[in-house]
């Protein structure tokens, strides 16, 4: 499935570019504080540090004690911690986020977990009037300390209503903070920080990642991390930015180490935040490169994308060599997971964006 007028460059070659050229990937240089792990089991750390260091904070989801929820990120909190404060709760994604609301107002900091992106529009109305305008409503005398666990995006062959992307609806509603972490370090310290956060934090993650391992400081202190909501230059070039979030990251970063070996010497650049969004490091990237792509697993039809195109459109305006373009999924339904291969962004396509961009 081809975007209108967009001819994908593999269709002209007997394999794709990801095929011939090699994936550059960075050397991980541990250290004797640092641990190899999975982003889905450096949430589960963060999750314990964040439960040992404060008392207040409980999870709330279903299926997450016993279980230890559908992706194990919970795995043995429940038997550590108890089932006061790992609470197994009934079969409602409103009732879930109805009950952190009030537990917020009572001095508690709850993290729910959504168990997939697809099963949180029942609990639209109490995230979007609720939750993110209780704290305006209070006029300062109360804080909404909830997090939201959300597993988002596809690539990993689920059926229909478990594979979404619907992190532009919540980051368009004032009130909400909206992460997504793409790297086990990232998870680790995003978590906690989120939980610090007296303001209502959604963190999105991406499931087609749990199972990639990264380094992993579980030791240092969390002041020493980044801010939640800065951006990161995840790969250094001069010729074209190339910004992404959450799951794509790592596609980015690949196409990226294809492009050098055809010439084109292309920045990354990791979101971490949706919303606020941390623009300035992008513009940064953009005012030395001229040139700028923007890539998600979200449809582009007023995606995240859209909203970057215009601020870098209207900040960089004099730097600009070209348009900004945009990757993401098609207007349309998530298709089956037979053929969610033809509708993610994959190499080739974030390559094509590249092409077009560099030929302006």
């Amino acid at each position: 499935m081809n975007a209108p007028g967009h001819a994908l460059t593999a269709a002209a070659a007997p394999r794709s570019r990801a095929e011939r050229a090699p994936h550059e990937r960075p050397a991980v240089h541990s250290t004797p504080r640092t641990t190899e792990t999975t982003l889905a089991k450096a949430i589960t750390a963060g999750l314990r540090r964040a439960m040992e260091e404060d008392e207040k904070v409980l999870l709330v989801g279903e299926d997450i004690g016993r279980l230890g929820g559908v992706f194990r990120v919970t795995d043995g909190l429940q038997k550590d911690f108890g089932e006061d404060r790992v609470v197994d709760s009934p079969l409602s994604e409103a009732g879930i986020v109805g009950t952190a609301v009030g537990l917020a107002l009572r001095g508690y900091r709850p993290v729910c977990e959504i168990q997939f992106d697809g099963f949180i529009f029942p609990a639209f109305s109490e995230i979007v009037t609720q939750l993110a305008k209780m704290g305006a409503r209070l006029g300062g005398a109360g804080r909404l300390p909830v997090v939201l666990r959300v597993p988002y995006g596809g690539g990993i062959g689920a059926v229909e209503h478990h594979s979404e992307s619907p992190e532009a609806l919540f980051a368009h509603t004032p009130g909400l903070r909206v992460v997504t972490p793409a790297t086990p370090q990232d998870a680790y310290w995003m978590t906690q920080q989120a939980v610090r956060s007296d303001d209502p934090v959604m963190v999105f993650e991406p499931k087609r990642r749990y199972w990639d391992k990264g380094a992993v400081d579980l030791v240092g202190p969390l002041d020493a991390a980044p801010p939640l909501h800065a951006a990161r230059v995840v790969r250094p070039g001069d010729d074209l930015t190339l910004v992404a979030y959450g799951p794509t990251v790592r596609l980015a970063v690949e196409a990226a180490a294809i492009a050098a070996t055809e010439g084109t010497s292309v920045e990354v650049v990791d979101l971490r935040s949706v919303s606020p969004l941390d623009t300035a490091t992008v513009e940064a990237s953009v005012a030395r490169t001229g040139r700028c792509v923007v890539v998600h697993e979200a449809p582009t039809f007023l995606g995240l994308g859209a909203e970057l195109a215009a601020r870098i459109t209207e900040r960089c305006f004099y730097a600009l060599e070209a348009p900004v373009l945009r990757v993401g999924g098609f207007a349309v339904p998530y298709p089956a997971a037979r053929i969610e291969e033809h509708y993610l962004p994959d190499v080739d396509r974030v390559l094509d964006a590249v092409d077009r961009s560099m030929a302006s």
